[in-house]
């Protein structure tokens, strides 16, 4: 009898120190059992302390990586992140949408966790305007929902009404991150745009300057469990844990001169 994997794309941009980016996602999707594969959009100088270079992928480039691993492999999920340009997102969504791609995460990646900005303003509508429509699930911090609904969100106190305007924008389910807030908690807020329903995922708050990469390794360790076959709740709940404990197990060490990244493997060393 032959085995097969549970497959997980993911298309975002290359960080040279391994914390964030798609070094990060394809950590974390083989940690969470499934098959990793990537299409590389944007070649970034990166490390601990800051983004020193971008050199963005010729989107005819990024375009014919996907057609390799769509053509042939196939996905179960993908997740998406960094994208940079307008003409890159609409590129990608053409491309998706010609595979007939059902499953997909949206990081709509905008600032790394040094400040450094990673997406030109003018993508913000093409973000939008072609992939957000796509989405299974987007995931974005409260900044990046500011952005993309255009007022300040500073608090979870009324999550529905964000969320449901995130999800006007045409995603089926949001997932609004509260780690960005100044509480002790780090609660995120789900909003499921089928049934209208929010469930509140509570977490305490891990104290520690390794949360690099924590976006990133949270929406890739979502689409590896829908890729599994879970519930977009149950897909949340999963990824939730697991990154909390990469989050604590990470806090232990030491590694670099600025934001460190969370231990992907904390549950096999």
């Amino acid at each position: 009898m032959t085995k097969t994997y549970r497959r997980v794309l993911t298309i975002a941009g290359s960080d040279s120190g391994g914390g964030a980016g798609i070094q990060a996602d394809l950590k974390t999707i083989s940690a969470n059992g499934c098959y990793a594969m990537s299409v590389i959009t944007a070649l970034t100088a990166q490390n601990t302390v800051g983004v020193t270079g971008i050199h963005p992928v010729p989107v005819d480039f990024v375009c014919e990586q996907l057609d390799a691993v769509l053509s042939d492999i196939g996905v179960d999920a993908i997740k998406i992140g960094m994208l940079f340009s307008p003409e890159l997102i609409i590129g990608i969504a053409d491309k998706l949408r010609s595979f007939e791609v059902d499953t997909i995460v949206l990081d709509p990646v905008m600032v790394a966790q040094s400040g450094d900005k990673l997406l030109q303003d003018e993508a913000i509508d093409a973000l939008k305007q072609h992939l957000i429509p796509m989405a299974t699930l987007i995931t974005p911090n409260l900044p990046e929902a500011s952005e993309l609904l255009g007022y300040r969100i500073t608090s979870l106190d009324m999550p529905d009404l964000a969320a449901r305007q995130l999800c006007e924008l045409g995603c089926r389910h949001v997932l609004l991150k509260g780690g960005h807030l100044e509480t002790e908690n780090s609660d995120d807020c789900l909003y499921n745009g089928l049934n209208n329903e929010i469930t509140f995922f509570p977490a305490k708050r891990i104290t520690t300057n390794n949360n690099h990469g924590t976006g990133c390794t949270l929406s890739s360790a979502i689409a590896s469990q829908l890729a599994l076959g879970k519930t977009v709740e149950n897909a949340v709940a999963e990824a939730k844990q697991y990154v909390h404990g990469a989050i604590q197990a990470g806090a232990e060490y030491t590694i670099g001169h600025g934001h460190g990244p969370v231990h992907h493997f904390y549950r096999f060393y």
